[in-house]
């Protein structure tokens, strides 16, 4: 199973995900950095910040950039 690390870009910094998580798929990693996000977003609404500009970078075991999921994709009105 692939290892995938899931890196939070803010406006300047860069949060490094030092460990991974093994996930079947770029797909399975995809929705495991959106509920990621959701997560963190809501937390964050309740404290009264906006993370809206973030991005998680999803890499492989060596580096190399898979996708690039923006917060803003995990908001789903009403939700």
């Amino acid at each position: 199973m692939p290892r995938f690390f899931f890196h939070i870009l803010t406006r300047t910094n860069i949060i490094r995900d030092e460990e991974g998580t093994d996930l079947t798929d770029l797909g399975a990693a995809r929705s495991e950095a959106i509920k990621d996000a959701r997560g963190m977003m809501s937390m964050a609404i309740r404290e009264g910040r906006d993370l809206s500009h973030r991005h998680i970078e999803i890499c492989d075991a060596v580096g190399t950039l898979l996708l690039k999921v923006a917060f803003s994709e995990a908001y789903e009105p009403g939700d």
